[in-house]
Protein backbone atom coordinates (compact mmCIF):
# COMPACT_ATOMS: atom_id res chain seq x y z
CA UNK A 1 0.00 0.00 0.00
CA UNK A 2 2.83 2.41 0.78
CA UNK A 3 4.39 1.84 -2.66
CA UNK A 4 1.13 2.81 -4.35
CA UNK A 5 0.78 5.91 -2.19
CA UNK A 6 4.35 6.92 -2.93
CA UNK A 7 3.75 6.62 -6.69
CA UNK A 8 0.69 8.87 -6.36
CA UNK A 9 2.71 11.44 -4.40
CA UNK A 10 5.47 11.22 -6.98
CA UNK A 11 2.95 11.82 -9.77
CA UNK A 12 1.48 14.87 -8.00
CA UNK A 13 4.91 16.37 -7.40
CA UNK A 14 6.07 15.78 -10.97
CA UNK A 15 2.92 17.12 -12.63
CA UNK A 16 2.96 20.24 -10.47
CA UNK A 17 6.65 20.98 -11.01
CA UNK A 18 6.85 20.17 -14.71
CA UNK A 19 3.59 21.21 -16.31
CA UNK A 20 2.29 24.27 -14.45
CA UNK A 21 -0.98 22.55 -13.65
CA UNK A 22 -1.54 24.81 -10.64
CA UNK A 23 -1.26 28.05 -12.62
CA UNK A 24 -4.61 27.77 -14.41
CA UNK A 25 -6.67 30.91 -13.89
CA UNK A 26 -9.60 29.92 -16.10
CA UNK A 27 -12.97 30.77 -14.54
CA UNK A 28 -14.97 28.12 -16.39
CA UNK A 29 -14.92 24.45 -15.39
CA UNK A 30 -14.60 23.25 -18.98
CA UNK A 31 -11.47 25.34 -19.53
CA UNK A 32 -10.00 24.05 -16.26
CA UNK A 33 -10.64 20.45 -17.34
CA UNK A 34 -8.95 21.17 -20.68
CA UNK A 35 -5.95 22.68 -18.89
CA UNK A 36 -5.65 19.67 -16.55
CA UNK A 37 -5.99 17.25 -19.46
CA UNK A 38 -3.27 19.02 -21.43
CA UNK A 39 -0.98 19.05 -18.39
CA UNK A 40 -1.51 15.32 -17.90
CA UNK A 41 -0.74 14.64 -21.57
CA UNK A 42 2.49 16.64 -21.28
CA UNK A 43 3.47 14.69 -18.16
CA UNK A 44 2.70 11.40 -19.94
CA UNK A 45 4.85 12.39 -22.93
CA UNK A 46 7.73 13.41 -20.66
CA UNK A 47 7.43 10.15 -18.74
CA UNK A 48 7.49 8.10 -21.95
CA UNK A 49 10.54 9.98 -23.23
CA UNK A 50 12.24 9.41 -19.89
CA UNK A 51 11.65 5.66 -20.08
CA UNK A 52 12.85 5.51 -23.70
CA UNK A 53 16.03 7.50 -23.10
CA UNK A 54 16.85 6.40 -19.56
CA UNK A 55 16.87 9.99 -18.31
CA UNK A 56 14.81 11.70 -15.65
CA UNK A 57 11.77 13.73 -16.65
CA UNK A 58 13.41 16.79 -15.12
CA UNK A 59 16.46 16.37 -17.38
CA UNK A 60 14.22 15.93 -20.43
CA UNK A 61 12.24 19.09 -19.66
CA UNK A 62 15.42 21.05 -19.01
CA UNK A 63 16.93 19.98 -22.34
CA UNK A 64 13.69 20.81 -24.20
CA UNK A 65 13.48 24.27 -22.64
CA UNK A 66 17.20 24.84 -23.15
CA UNK A 67 17.02 23.88 -26.82
CA UNK A 68 14.01 26.14 -27.30
CA UNK A 69 15.72 29.11 -25.68
CA UNK A 70 18.86 28.59 -27.74
CA UNK A 71 16.77 28.47 -30.92
CA UNK A 72 14.78 31.53 -29.92
CA UNK A 73 17.97 33.45 -29.19
CA UNK A 74 19.44 32.56 -32.58
CA UNK A 75 16.32 33.64 -34.48
CA UNK A 76 16.01 36.93 -32.61
CA UNK A 77 19.56 37.92 -33.57
CA UNK A 78 18.97 37.56 -37.31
Amino acid sequence: MCKIRWKIEEFHREIKQLTGIESCQCPKARLQRNHITCAMLVWLKLKNLAYQTGQTIYKIKHSLVSNYLIGATKTSRC
